[in-house]
């Protein structure tokens, strides 16, 4: 027949292959053991060997305390790059001898330029040889200035570091730069649709009136003008001090870290001075409560095809604890369980929304935006918050609903929904911790306060293990007479 024919070769029953053995599939890696199947070790291949668990010591964190009173803190960590930086006991908190808003400067001027780099742009091409970043944050009671980078690199970004804490030259340049970024950051916050960050200034305002955390952590537009180098001096030389300072690592070798230390904060005399501090604010916060409200003109930020509705926001808290004490994880399963969020995820087929601001708040009262739970902790008080939105002809029905629910706070509460609140705690927990930067501000915090670090095991097991019996509110019956009047 043309074409070849209809009797040709017959195929193979070992597909397609001619040789009378039973061979294996031929790999591009030569098929040197051909007949051997997956089950069975390869021969002449070395016997594998496999990583050992190590101690528990190589996964804790280590803390040196250098002659100055610095602390070094390192943890243990795979990967090529680390994350370092020094954490400051500094913040909104202790500006009450001070013009309120020096910390908002120093977070602003923060990786300028210093005694060795002439500008910010020196400093980012610096860190550019080692794949790094920086940043820097101030919160109300600690200034993080922190580094990501290479680990072979460790010693310029230790060098940078100080350079950046102890030696800043805050010229008059940057410091007019920097009233005009904090001048247009007010203005962006008060026309953001999303409240949040201002009324959480405000409920510490009205907690803690005039005293600690409940001063601005913003700096009021009155005051950019009135902060100058003498101003920033004057705070740097009581608050940026070695005793209050921590330089916490992720992902370096602990020995080259306290090396790093020594060479570069250890003996450093600072631009501002080697002064003794005399004016540091210890002082202790105290709970006031209070009401503090806003009236906001709207009438030019609904625009366009789909203005944003306008809507009340409120924020109702009582005093909790300060994270030293033992009842900061009930505090903090409790924030759990009670959850909340955006209306837009409540309810719905399949959703799964468990908490009691869901259940009990956004699945039952379809006019109301949102209810989340929040819990501020200090070193020395704690404030646990309910933010609420709704259509403002419904303000009072809204806070008799939020009051409610801290009402309930103090009966009983059910097994399964203790035991989701304390998993889903856990897993935000860990999950979180899988980040490196994540891993260096608890680290860092932690050691700052204490002088040690509890580790996520030792969390979970706190979490665990504290019995239903334990939790409750029991802060709750004094706290309700804290309450703003006319509320209840």
């Amino acid at each position: 027949m043309a074409g070849g024919g209809a009797e040709g070769p017959r195929p193979s029953p070992h597909g397609g292959c001619r040789c009378p053995r039973r061979c294996g599939r031929s790999y591009s890696a030569g098929g040197v053991s051909p007949g051997v199947p997956l089950s069975c070790p390869l021969p002449g291949v070395p016997k594998a060997v496999f990583a050992a668990t190590e101690g528990r010591e190589r996964f804790e964190t280590r803390v040196t305390a250098l002659e100055n009173g610095l602390r070094v803190a390192s943890q243990r960590k795979f990967g090529q790059f680390c994350t370092v930086g020094l954490l400051i006991n500094s913040g909104s908190r202790h500006e009450a001898k001070y013009l309120s808003g020096i910390s908002h400067f120093l977070e602003k001027l923060a990786f300028s330029s210093t005694a060795q780099f002439g500008s910010k742009d020196e400093i980012l091409l610096t860190l550019e040889k080692h794949g790094g970043i920086c940043d820097c944050q101030a919160s109300r009671d600690t200034i993080m200035y922190a580094v990501s980078a290479d680990a072979k690199g460790l010693d310029t970004v230790v060098n940078l570091l100080a350079d950046v804490a102890l030696q800043p030259r805050l010229s008059d340049e940057e410091i007019e730069m920097t009233r005009m970024a904090i001048r247009f950051e007010l203005e962006d916050l008060n026309m953001r649709p999303d409240p949040e960050p201002l009324l959480t200034e405000m409920i510490h305002a009205a907690a803690y009136r005039e005293n600690t955390v409940g001063l601005n952590r913003f700096c009021p537009v009155e005051n950019t003008n009135k902060i100058d180098r003498q101003v920033l001096h004057s705070y740097l030389r009581n608050y940026y001090t070695p005793d209050r300072m921590v330089l916490a690592g992720v992902g370096i070798e602990h020995e080259q870290l306290v090396e790093c230390a020594k060479k570069y904060l250890l003996g450093v005399e600072p631009v501002w001075g080697s002064a003794q501090a005399k004016d540091v604010d210890r002082s202790v916060a105290q709970y006031t409560g209070g009401i503090v409200k806003v009236e906001k003109d709207m009438s030019d930020v609904s625009l366009g095809p789909t203005p944003i509705p306008e809507l009340t926001h409120i924020m109702i808290g009582l005093e909790s604890c300060s994270f030293l004490e033992e009842d900061f994880i009930p505090f903090a399963v409790l924030n759990m369980m009670m959850g909340g969020g955006g209306s837009f995820s409540a309810g719905g087929p399949g959703k799964g929304m468990f908490t009691r601001l869901y259940l009990n708040v956004l699945n039952r009262h379809h006019w109301m935006y949102n209810a989340t739970s929040y819990h501020h902790s200090y070193e020395d008080t704690g404030l646990l918050c309910i933010h609420a939105s709704a259509d403002p002809k419904q303000v009072r029905e809204m806070v008799e609903i939020i009051t409610r629910e801290f009402i309930l706070m103090a009966g009983a509460v059910g097994e399964v929904e203790l035991e989701r609140a304390k998993t889903q705690l856990k897993s935000m927990l860990m999950m979180n911790l899988e980040s490196r930067p994540v891993i260096f501000e608890d680290v860092g915090r932690q050691v700052l306060a204490t002088n040690t670090r509890k580790l996520p095991h030792e969390l979970c097991a706190l979490i665990s293990d504290f019995p239903q019996s334990r939790f409750c509110y029991k802060h709750h019956g004094s706290l309700l007479c804290n309450l703003p009047s006319g509320i209840l």
